[in-house]
């Protein structure tokens, strides 16, 4: 018999690293002008100034159903500057991202799943006064059964600066109290009407017990007055939320199952009149935000034509669009536009322009994508690097430092070293190495559809890509 050994992870101390989880902002200072490296952003400086003019008008309210569109080459920081905006804006304001091409796979209409984005990205901050209960909790008793089951009971003391209360405590506080890990000394709030238990953190007049504290503990002052309040809580949903909860027999679970279908047009008019009212009446406030559509190149005419019309309802959000496309076809029809967007719906855009790196901004990319990926690597292989990035390309770059670091590690080294990212750079190829490969061999693989390519001559009858010569790292 032989033991079996288990593995246990804990899944909530993984983190995964993506292609733009270095990005904490757009970088710029209080006056809206862009640092040369900050919050992970470097260079365009252009583009992340406009951007932050954006996320200024955006914050005040005053900018809804605009439309700007970020144009610019292959890597050249797009979508880094919309994961920007969309971490200086925060969690106040909806931010919802989407690819162009994601209507064409969802089991509902290319125009209701646009409807659906926008809607998305309209948030509602509805207010509303509840009682609530406020105060240190001086001393807290609960009593278990001694069988083990039924009804557990107990008694908890409140206090503020001005008065000090006893409370019993019902079955349903208990658990929220056990599940809150509530001890004498937090500074707790009670919502009468659902019974929901906050901790609000440790009281001063305990900051000395070091045993009960850790390092996210936050202390705050003793609550002042009367122990019971009237408060008013700001609940922010999205429209799209209120949409599915009125549209659907399930109603609130119907947001977790996924699946919402298409939703009628009726269900969101009545939605439409409702918030209206609610904002004439004080009790809510519209918070338009952004929708960020990448490649949106792969939108078709139709797809436009609802944009269009979409973007001069009064309740619209902030659309951004990103694409690396130049004069090109307008899907779904033989009409060639720039960006392949109609000019109509150009017309009601702002452009910000992006521009390829240089390499010194090349480097210090990378330079933070090694800090990201936690991998030290030394001075000259982030060279070499620099160097392959600039003669191919800053994704292809991006990739090697990871592998890299595999490779570094297999030979138990502390860093990368420039023989790991020669290595690398010959098992890998670069789009450049693999069209040059294709060229000379087209007619040993299956589907040959080229005509005149010559094994081996690399001749430029039917070439695909431009010749170029393979880089030599010395």
């Amino acid at each position: 018999m032989t033991d079996d050994k288990i593995e246990f992870r804990d899944v909530t101390r993984i983190e995964r690293i993506g292609a733009h989880s270095h990005i904490r902002g757009l970088g710029l200072d209080d006056v809206l002008e862009a640092r040369a490296v900050s919050q992970g952003m470097v260079g365009q400086k252009d583009a992340r100034r406009a951007a932050g003019i954006v996320v200024q008008i955006v914050r005040e309210g005053k900018m809804a159903g605009r439309c700007i569109l970020i144009a610019g080459e292959p890597s050249t920081g797009k979508t880094a500057i919309a994961v920007g905006m969309a971490q200086a804006l925060g969690s106040e304001s909806p931010f919802t991202s989407m690819s162009g091409s994601e209507i064409y796979s969802l089991e509902m209409s290319k125009t209701e799943a646009l409807c659906q984005a926008l809607r998305k990205s309209i948030g509602v901050r509805i207010k509303e006064e509840t009682e609530i209960i406020e105060g240190e909790v001086v001393e807290i008793q609960i009593d278990r059964p001694a069988t083990g089951t039924g009804q557990k009971v107990g008694k908890v003391t409140l206090k503020t600066t001005d008065m000090e209360t006893s409370y019993d405590l019902g079955n349903k506080i208990i658990e929220c109290f056990m599940k809150e890990k509530i001890q004498a000394g937090d500074i707790i709030t009670i919502d009468k009407a659902s019974g929901k238990v906050s901790k609000l953190g440790r009281s001063f007049t305990r900051a000395r017990d070091y045993d009960a504290t850790g390092a996210q503990t936050r202390f705050v002052q003793c609550p002042e007055g009367e122990l019971q309040k009237r408060k008013e809580v700001v609940h922010t949903v999205t429209l799209h939320e209120i949409d599915v909860i009125n549209s659907r027999t399930h109603g609130f679970l119907a947001l977790f199952s996924g699946d919402t279908g298409e939703i009628k047009q009726e269900v969101r008019d009545q939605i439409n009149n409702k918030v209206m009212e609610w904002r004439e009446e004080g009790k809510a406030e519209i918070n338009p935000g952004v929708l960020f559509i990448d490649e949106v190149h792969m939108l078709d005419i139709e797809c436009f034509s609802y944009l269009n019309r979409a973007l001069e309802s009064d309740m619209a959000p902030v659309v951004v669009m990103a694409t690396n496309r130049g004069i090109t076809r307008i899907r779904g029809t033989n009409f060639r536009s720039p960006h392949g967007i109609p000019i109509d719906l150009l017309d009601r855009m702002i452009i910000i322009r992006t521009i390829p790196y240089v390499e010194k901004e090349i480097k210090e990319i990378l330079k933070i994508r090694c800090e990201e990926e936690d991998c030290n690597m030394h001075t000259d292989a982030l060279t070499i690097l620099t160097k392959i990035a600039h003669d191919t390309s800053l994704r292809y770059a991006i990739q090697l430092i990871s592998t890299g670091n595999l490779i570094s590690k297999r030979r138990k080294a502390t860093e990368v070293l420039v023989e790991d990212i020669k290595k690398v750079y010959s098992l890998f190829l670069d789009e450049n190495r693999s069209s040059q490969i294709l060229k000379e061999h087209q007619d040993e693989y299956m589907f040959n559809e080229i005509e005149g390519v010559d094994s081996g001559a690399g001749g430029d009858s039917g070439s695909i890509m431009p010749k170029q010569e393979a880089m030599e790292i010395s």
